[in-house]
């Protein structure tokens, strides 16, 4: 079995993934372990227990510091645009009310326009993997999504792929 230690050096040694961003999360609290890791060449270290909402509050930050083009990209789809940094959705000029997870939730797939994601893969990146939450909340999500943009009369830009889950319709 290799350590975390090892996976970090591993991951910095190669060019390809040197610049990837890496935080540890891990059951060792004491200062000489975290130094070791951040030595290694961690950018940010987590000690159990955690809470989950903090450890999505410092990927976001560490994303911020490593790219920052990555949350500031306004995004468009058929007339709807998006504004990841402002939180705004619009169409024709028209401001365009959305639930949260709604928001979220179109900014993910903008963001990977020709991809198709199963509920699960969709809770995974916009709920997160620790979100208690059932499949079929996708689903209400998507129908809440649907009506937000029906109601603007913005085109339908979520399609279904039978068996296979959600896409942008791009």
């Amino acid at each position: 079995m290799v350590s975390g230690l090892e996976v970090c050096r591993r991951v910095r040694r190669k060019l390809e993934s040197e610049n990837v961003p890496i935080i540890m999360v891990t059951a060792r609290a004491e200062e000489e372990d975290r130094l070791r890791g951040l030595d290694t060449g961690a950018d940010d270290y987590v000690t159990k227990p955690f809470s989950p909402n903090e450890l999505v509050a410092r990927i976001r930050a560490l994303l911020r510091r490593t790219r920052p083009d990555l949350g500031e990209k306004n995004m468009g789809c058929k007339g709807v645009a998006l504004s990841p940094a402002n939180r705004e959705v619009t169409f024709s000029g028209q401001s365009i009310q959305l639930h949260p997870k709604s928001f979220d939730l179109l900014a993910f797939l903008m963001a990977h326009p020709r991809r198709v994601y199963s509920r699960e893969q969709l809770l995974d990146h916009v709920w997160g993997r620790e979100a208690a939450v059932e499949p079929r909340a996708v689903d209400a999500q998507i129908r809440r999504l649907r009506r937000s943009l029906d109601e603007a009369g913005a085109p339908n830009l979520v399609r279904t792929v039978r068996s296979a889950g959600y896409g942008l319709d791009a």
